[in-house]
């Protein structure tokens, strides 16, 4: 099987937890090879998320690194029977930059999410107007509806059986954005506040009047896995999303959202001011 051109981010975190399991064990990619009966370049590609690997392989490395985090272990085996064409953002793979459907992926697998918007609202919680009116600026025509259709597919995780928890933590400042114009920003605010009335969603407002906020405060999605070592963070960016996953960074952006989340007004506070400013519009 040739390698792969572009693994997704959870291929890439599989590899790249077997390569970190491997050098706090103190063994090189040589041994490596040398146990599962081949090279140094193949388990390199293999740590990268290039190359596949199977869940008996996987078994066989923790055991040759003396790893006794078996929650961890069997999160990683469980990736290794995830494949391309079995979820639904599959179908964008080839049409849209890999980026925009590793955001759906980390989304779905996440057994707690954990957002910050400055600017916007949400991706999983915009509207299609609203998503048009934020791609519209520099996206290739060719590209702009399945981007749309892409963003807004992403909220049907909320709809889940037993969906994720998700906490929202949103700046005045996004609220007050008119993206699209008057009317697509009041029916987005609108669609802001039908989400708060999920179970499974909290929705908290930082408002203009706060000084005591953190000025490094960024957008981010902070993803909990299937075992802590798996959280990851993807920061927003307008030129796409970037990944932080390792353990250092990943408690200072949890202690970050910890201190948004304490200046910021809670959950009935929140909705009273969304549907002020959705009035005000």
């Amino acid at each position: 099987m040739p390698p792969r051109d572009a693994p997704t981010a959870r291929q890439a975190r599989l590899g790249s937890e077997l390569r970190r399991m491997r050098e706090r064990a103190g063994r090189t990619a040589r041994e490596a090879g040398a146990l599962l009966g081949t090279d140094q370049a193949k388990i390199s590609m293999m740590e990268a998320g290039r190359r596949g690997v199977s869940e008996e392989r996987v078994r066989r490395l923790a055991a040759f690194y003396a790893c006794e985090d078996a929650a961890l272990v069997d999160a990683l085996c469980g990736i290794t029977h995830e494949h391309r064409g079995q979820f639904w953002w599959d179908a964008y793979r080839g049409a849209l930059p890999p980026s925009h459907l590793d955001v759906a992926e980390l989304e779905h697998h996440a057994t707690r999410l954990r957002s910050v918007q400055m600017l916007l609202v949400p991706g999983i919680f915009q509207t299609p107007d609203y998503a048009r009116a934020i791609f519209g600026s520099g996206t290739p025509a060719t590209e702009l509806e399945a981007r749309v259709e892409l963003r807004t597919s992403r909220a049907a995780v909320l709809d889940r059986q037993n969906p994720p928890p998700y906490e929202v933590i949103i700046h005045e400042a996004a609220l007050r954005m008119r993206y699209g114009g008057r009317q697509v920003a009041r029916a987005q605010l609108e669609r802001l506040l039908e989400a708060s009335e999920k179970p499974s969603v909290d929705v908290r407002v930082i408002p203009f009047a706060v000084e005591e906020m953190s000025g490094h405060a960024q957008s981010m999605l902070y993803a909990a896995g299937a075992v802590p070592r798996l959280d990851t963070v993807q920061i927003d960016t307008p030129f796409g999303g970037g990944f932080v996953d390792t353990e250092p960074q990943l408690k200072k952006y949890n202690g970050l959202i910890d201190a948004l989340e304490d200046v910021a007004l809670d959950t009935k506070e929140s909705r009273d001011m969304v549907r002020r400013v959705a009035r005000e519009m």
